[in-house]
């Protein structure tokens, strides 16, 4: 007997997000991969620089955001800048922005992963990571309005400790506002390699275009809750990192493994402590949940086009979600928490979002006026600043990014010929 294929299959996701909803799961990404894992190392490229790094990385995140915003609203599908790259400027550089992102924050997961673990438990941190990414995938695989719910109380109890944290700094007489004087320990090189460490916690508002495809309203809902999400996420990074300055200085918190956390016990305040430390695992548990959600869509576009295998375009009958696609990632993440290092995981996560984000800035500029093309300017510094940023992070990132995008090359040359062997069309490939 033949087996039926059901008729009530969706092949789309349901647009459940309003902007709250979307602001709340960018900000679920920024601040929890940001500001507990990406300060020290900013700080030890910059030293008391460091502000200013921040500011070079809100400007390249800004027009990121202005040109994912409306290049989203022109293409309200799943998969960000991987379909507008396809759309704008090729395949090839759809693919390459899609590998790139999928690469890059496949490893962001495991590297939030384990810092759950290591503040959570850190004599079993690995254990604990492979079980904080299998109960989020458990939660994504429920559907996306469910996890835009969780994001939002993780984001509030964040909020809340980061708040606790500053006010604690404010009122402490060992803070020392001179700490936030540019010293001589401030170069070009140090500033523009921060700002590309810091960018890897501005990325998270991609998210919010990768989603494009379950907003209601896309032309409205994402132009206005990208800046939101981003305007917000600078507000709070610059209060707690000037908070973090004026307590530690510049040598202090780069040399902090939990800079927060040593910023309490140096203000006296050690009840605040373990406080933070689950502040630290709530805001992670936040990015993770989001990264988990983000990569799967990106995913879920590539196996449409047969980019990736095409069993994972499947889309759940009854949650409307593309379960497959977030199960795989769930598993290659738990593998990847085994061996990954957090830090290093910065450095080749931010190469990857960058050149992800160079396609978005390449394809905005091909929008007409009609289209909502945003002022020139704005592509070309976001363009520009991406590859200066990507290519001044630490060289051992830069080598390992520049490998992993010459592999996802060669994987698509190699189809591309397999396919014209066979005398078939890529999309008919499998």
């Amino acid at each position: 007997m033949s087996r039926k294929t059901p008729t009530n299959v969706p092949d789309e996701l349901r647009r459940s997000l309003g902007v709250t909803d979307a602001v709340v799961i960018g900000l679920g990404s920024m601040i929890g991969a940001g500001i507990f894992a990406a300060l020290a190392p900013a700080a030890r490229a910059a030293g008391s620089g460091l502000l200013f790094g921040l500011a070079v990385a809100a400007v390249v995140a800004y027009c990121n955001a202005t040109s994912s915003a409306r290049l989203a609203a022109h293409y309200p599908a799943s998969g960000g800048t991987y379909v507008y790259g396809r759309e704008r400027l090729g395949e090839f550089w759809g693919y390459l922005a899609g590998w790139s992102f999928v690469v890059g924050k496949t490893a962001s997961c495991a590297a939030m992963a384990l810092t759950v673990g290591t503040y959570a438990w850190p004599e079993q941190a690995h254990a604990v990571a492979v079980a904080a990414v299998v109960a989020l995938t458990a939660v994504n695989l429920r559907g996306v309005q469910k996890s835009a719910v969780l994001t939002r109380l993780i984001v509030a109890i964040v909020l809340a400790v980061l708040g606790a944290v500053v006010g604690a700094a404010l009122t402490s007489p060992t803070a020392d506002s001179a700490r936030l004087v540019f010293g001589s320990d401030v170069t070009v090189g140090g500033v523009l390699q921060a700002a590309g460490l810091l960018f890897f916690a501005f990325a998270g508002y991609a998210r919010i275009a990768t989603l494009g495809e379950e907003v209601r309203d896309p032309a409205r809902t994402i132009p206005r809750a990208i800046p939101l999400a981003l305007g917000v996420t600078l507000l709070v990074y610059a209060v707690v990192a000037a908070a973090a300055l004026t307590v530690l200085g510049p040598q202090g918190l780069s040399e902090a493994t939990a800079p927060l956390s040593r910023l309490v016990l140096e203000v006296g305040a050690s009840w605040l402590e373990p406080v933070v430390r689950a502040g630290a695992v709530v805001a992670a548990l936040g990015s993770l949940l989001a990264l988990i959600l983000g990569v799967s869509r990106t995913a879920l576009a590539m196996a449409r086009d047969r980019h990736l295998p095409h069993a994972l375009a499947a889309v759940h009958p009854r949650f409307a979600v593309p379960y497959r696609a977030e199960v795989a990632v769930g598993v290659i993440v738990a593998v990847a928490t085994t061996t990954i290092d957090v830090r290093a995981a910065i450095g080749f996560s931010s190469f990857g979002v960058l050149l992800y984000y160079a396609v978005a800035n390449a394809a905005a500029w091909t929008l007409t006026p009609a289209e909502g093309r945003p002022a020139r300017v704005i592509p070309v510094l976001g363009l520009a600043g991406c590859l200066v940023l990507a290519f001044t992070l630490p060289g051992r990132s830069v080598l390992a990014g520049a490998a992993v995008v010459a592999v996802g090359t060669v994987v698509y040359v190699a189809r591309h010929r397999f396919a014209s062997s066979a005398t078939t069309t890529p999309k008919d490939w499998q």
